[in-house]
Protein backbone atom coordinates (compact mmCIF):
# COMPACT_ATOMS: atom_id res chain seq x y z
CA UNK A 1 0.00 0.00 0.00
CA UNK A 2 1.45 3.33 -0.98
CA UNK A 3 0.49 6.86 -1.88
CA UNK A 4 0.93 7.66 -5.57
CA UNK A 5 0.11 10.63 -7.78
CA UNK A 6 -2.99 10.55 -9.95
CA UNK A 7 -3.90 12.85 -12.82
CA UNK A 8 -7.36 14.41 -12.68
CA UNK A 9 -7.97 15.73 -16.18
CA UNK A 10 -11.02 17.88 -16.90
CA UNK A 11 -12.44 17.34 -20.36
CA UNK A 12 -15.40 18.56 -22.33
CA UNK A 13 -17.98 15.89 -23.04
CA UNK A 14 -17.52 15.96 -26.82
CA UNK A 15 -16.19 13.73 -29.60
CA UNK A 16 -12.40 13.61 -29.83
CA UNK A 17 -11.66 14.92 -26.34
CA UNK A 18 -10.18 11.67 -25.04
CA UNK A 19 -8.30 11.11 -28.30
CA UNK A 20 -6.72 14.57 -27.94
CA UNK A 21 -5.51 13.78 -24.43
CA UNK A 22 -4.28 10.34 -25.46
CA UNK A 23 -2.40 11.78 -28.44
CA UNK A 24 -0.65 14.36 -26.25
CA UNK A 25 0.47 11.63 -23.84
CA UNK A 26 1.53 9.30 -26.65
CA UNK A 27 3.68 12.00 -28.24
CA UNK A 28 5.36 12.56 -24.86
CA UNK A 29 5.96 8.79 -24.47
CA UNK A 30 3.81 8.68 -21.31
CA UNK A 31 1.99 5.44 -20.54
CA UNK A 32 -1.36 5.29 -18.74
CA UNK A 33 -1.46 2.33 -16.36
CA UNK A 34 -5.11 2.72 -15.31
CA UNK A 35 -7.89 5.24 -15.77
CA UNK A 36 -11.52 5.98 -15.08
CA UNK A 37 -13.85 8.56 -16.59
CA UNK A 38 -16.59 10.17 -14.51
CA UNK A 39 -19.25 12.15 -16.34
CA UNK A 40 -20.70 15.46 -15.26
CA UNK A 41 -23.12 17.74 -17.04
CA UNK A 42 -21.25 18.70 -20.21
CA UNK A 43 -17.82 17.69 -18.93
CA UNK A 44 -15.94 14.70 -17.59
CA UNK A 45 -13.08 13.96 -15.25
CA UNK A 46 -10.54 11.47 -16.47
CA UNK A 47 -8.65 10.10 -13.48
CA UNK A 48 -5.48 8.30 -14.50
CA UNK A 49 -2.37 6.64 -13.18
CA UNK A 50 0.56 7.41 -15.48
CA UNK A 51 4.17 6.30 -15.41
CA UNK A 52 5.30 9.97 -15.40
CA UNK A 53 2.46 11.98 -13.82
CA UNK A 54 4.29 15.31 -13.45
CA UNK A 55 5.50 15.21 -17.06
CA UNK A 56 1.99 14.29 -18.18
CA UNK A 57 0.49 17.24 -16.30
CA UNK A 58 3.03 19.63 -17.83
CA UNK A 59 2.36 18.39 -21.38
CA UNK A 60 -1.42 18.56 -20.95
CA UNK A 61 -1.29 22.07 -19.47
CA UNK A 62 0.69 23.21 -22.52
CA UNK A 63 -2.30 22.06 -24.59
CA UNK A 64 -4.63 24.21 -22.41
CA UNK A 65 -6.08 21.11 -20.75
CA UNK A 66 -6.99 21.54 -17.11
CA UNK A 67 -5.23 18.93 -15.00
CA UNK A 68 -4.69 18.48 -11.28
CA UNK A 69 -2.31 16.14 -9.48
CA UNK A 70 -3.96 14.27 -6.61
CA UNK A 71 -2.65 11.73 -4.12
CA UNK A 72 -4.39 8.36 -4.05
CA UNK A 73 -3.65 5.16 -2.19
CA UNK A 74 -2.54 2.27 -4.40
CA UNK A 75 -3.25 -1.17 -3.00
CA UNK A 76 -1.71 -4.15 -4.83
CA UNK A 77 -3.82 -7.27 -4.42
CA UNK A 78 -4.52 -10.76 -5.65
CA UNK A 79 -6.96 -10.85 -8.57
CA UNK A 80 -9.57 -13.10 -6.95
CA UNK A 81 -13.04 -12.82 -5.43
CA UNK A 82 -13.07 -11.08 -2.05
CA UNK A 83 -9.90 -9.01 -2.49
CA UNK A 84 -11.73 -5.69 -2.74
CA UNK A 85 -13.85 -6.64 0.28
CA UNK A 86 -10.70 -7.41 2.26
CA UNK A 87 -9.19 -4.00 1.55
CA UNK A 88 -12.38 -1.94 1.85
CA UNK A 89 -13.15 -3.57 5.20
CA UNK A 90 -9.82 -2.32 6.55
CA UNK A 91 -10.75 1.24 5.51
CA UNK A 92 -14.18 0.87 7.12
CA UNK A 93 -12.76 -0.61 10.31
CA UNK A 94 -10.43 2.40 10.57
CA UNK A 95 -13.37 4.79 9.93
CA UNK A 96 -11.80 6.07 6.71
CA UNK A 97 -14.26 7.15 4.03
CA UNK A 98 -13.55 6.09 0.44
CA UNK A 99 -14.48 9.02 -1.82
CA UNK A 100 -13.92 7.03 -5.03
CA UNK A 101 -11.95 4.08 -6.31
CA UNK A 102 -11.05 2.29 -9.53
CA UNK A 103 -9.13 -0.86 -10.31
CA UNK A 104 -6.55 -2.33 -12.63
CA UNK A 105 -5.83 -5.98 -13.39
CA UNK A 106 -3.03 -6.98 -15.72
CA UNK A 107 -0.27 -9.51 -16.30
CA UNK A 108 1.88 -8.22 -13.43
CA UNK A 109 -0.94 -8.21 -10.88
CA UNK A 110 -3.95 -6.23 -9.78
CA UNK A 111 -4.38 -3.00 -7.86
CA UNK A 112 -7.11 -0.72 -6.62
CA UNK A 113 -6.63 3.04 -6.37
CA UNK A 114 -8.51 4.77 -3.54
CA UNK A 115 -9.11 8.45 -2.88
CA UNK A 116 -9.94 8.80 0.80
CA UNK A 117 -10.91 11.63 3.10
CA UNK A 118 -7.93 10.98 5.40
CA UNK A 119 -4.55 11.96 3.94
CA UNK A 120 -2.63 10.05 6.64
CA UNK A 121 -4.54 6.83 5.97
CA UNK A 122 -1.87 4.99 4.00
CA UNK A 123 0.65 5.26 6.84
CA UNK A 124 -1.84 3.75 9.30
CA UNK A 125 -3.15 1.10 6.94
CA UNK A 126 0.11 -0.17 5.47
CA UNK A 127 1.00 -1.60 8.86
CA UNK A 128 -2.24 -3.60 8.91
CA UNK A 129 -2.24 -5.08 5.41
CA UNK A 130 0.71 -6.91 3.81
CA UNK A 131 1.63 -6.21 0.18
CA UNK A 132 0.45 -8.76 -2.37
CA UNK A 133 1.28 -8.36 -6.06
CA UNK A 134 3.39 -5.65 -7.65
CA UNK A 135 1.70 -2.75 -9.44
Amino acid sequence: MSTITQLSIFINNEPGAIANISKTLKEANINLKAFNIAEGSGFGVLRAIADKPKDAADKLKKQNIIVKLTDVIAVPMVDQPGSIYEVSKVFGDENINIEYAYAYAGPKGAAVFFRVDDTAADARLSVQRPQRDAL
